[in-house]
């Protein structure tokens, strides 16, 4: 009885371990940039194929937001929101990108077929996703992992979202830019 004890016990407390470690695995990150720091900087190609570089769009808020890939139901869902939303992030001046490491060929299918209109960089080299720390190992492949930066338009990372609900994800950071522009105001 003792040993099928210790055995039981063994055994869950190796699988909470595997449990554990895979989630961690799973959700990336542990040393994401930290709120305060300035954003790392990069240039990434977009649907069009054109380069978009992040410093370039200092004076603005950025919604860096990184996902694992499109045509997928929880991808399509947060891309749909955001683009349900596109008005309200430009009253707010913020711009929107979204971030995997699939190819722009891959992002412009999927920006034609849900009809959005924000920018889409291909990371195909996984740098960028590496850099802040939102890549997913799932062993044959490597994904972005779904995190979220808001940069403000100095470029300094204001809040981070590690673990997202994609179904109510665009309104919290349209809450966050809203609490953030009021305290940023001057008096």
């Amino acid at each position: 009885m003792k040993k099928s004890m210790i055995l039981t016990s063994a055994i869950f407390a190796a699988l909470l371990v595997v449990l554990i470690g895979g989630y961690s695995l799973l959700r990336g990150s542990s040393s994401a940039p930290a709120i305060g720091s300035t954003a790392p900087d990069f240039t990434l190609s977009s649907q069009e194929g054109q380069p978009v570089t992040l410093s370039s769009l200092k004076g603005q808020w950025v919604v860096l937001y990184f996902y694992p890939k499109d045509f997928t139901s929880g991808c399509t869902m947060e891309a749909h929101n955001f683009q349900r939303d596109l008005a309200e992030y430009q009253r707010r001046r913020a711009v929107i990108l979204g971030v995997s490491v699939q190819d722009e060929k891959t992002h412009k299918e999927f920006c034609t077929k849900e009809g959005l209109n924000f920018k889409l960089l291909a990371d195909t080299k996984k740098e960028v996703s590496k850099k802040y720390d939102a890549i997913m190992n799932l062993g044959v492949t490597k994904l972005s992992a779904r995190h979220t930066f808001l940069i403000d338009p100095k470029g300094e990372v204001r809040k981070v979202w590690l673990d997202v609900d994609v179904k109510k994800h665009s309104e919290e950071i349209l809450a966050a830019l809203d609490e953030f522009q009021k305290s940023d105001a001057p008096r």
